[in-house]
């Protein structure tokens, strides 16, 4: 089993994503990143903490390789607008890596810098760095996209990425 940490802006959006990509066994959402020992939702969006908002992704790798993860990641999100994501601005929201170990280092920088230039026209600006810690994000933050699939934001922020996914990586979807 690997695990990947992720943040691509806000948690809902990177989730929902993941949750539709086979050999995804679980995914929490969280904070990390920062200094912070004990994170809560409203101190993370202060901005004070230094923490991201983030995933952590338990997979199955003889069915999906971090590789692939990586490809996706920096497909469905845009990772050149620094401490940003569309409307959500902040450090909270920047788009980060964080490693496990030198190999998921390695291949985090090889793919950036494989598949960066062919997708966006801008530089990359993903922080790849060691994972210190991970904290759970508050329950209400678990599940967000299924358990609000008609919610404003959900439809407007989330969907296009999900339709992103449909689109191009229709291999790796764990529904068709």
């Amino acid at each position: 089993m690997g695990i990947a940490t992720f943040g691509g802006g806000c948690f809902w959006c990177i989730e929902a994503v993941f949750k539709k990509v086979k050999g995804i066994q679980n995914i929490t959402s969280g904070y990390a990143g920062g200094t912070d020992p004990h994170p809560t939702y409203k101190s993370v969006c202060s901005g004070t903490t230094g923490h991201a908002e983030v995933l952590q992704i338990e997979f199955d790798e003889t069915i999906i390789s971090y590789e692939d993860l990586l490809k996706i990641f920096w497909t469905v999100h845009d990772p050149t607008t620094p401490n940003r994501q569309g409307n959500d601005v902040g450090t909270q929201y920047r788009s980060i890596v964080l490693f496990h170990n030198e190999n998921q280092k390695e291949v985090a920088e090889s793919v950036r810098d494989s598949i960066a230039s062919q997708i966006w026209d801008d530089p990359v600006v993903t922080e790849i760095v060691p994972l210190q810690a991970f904290y759970p994000a508050e329950s209400y933050h678990q599940d967000y996209y299924t358990n609000n699939p008609n919610n404003r934001y959900c439809q407007i922020v989330i969907e296009p990425k999900v339709a992103k996914l449909r689109k191009v990586f229709m291999d790796k979807l764990a529904e068709v």
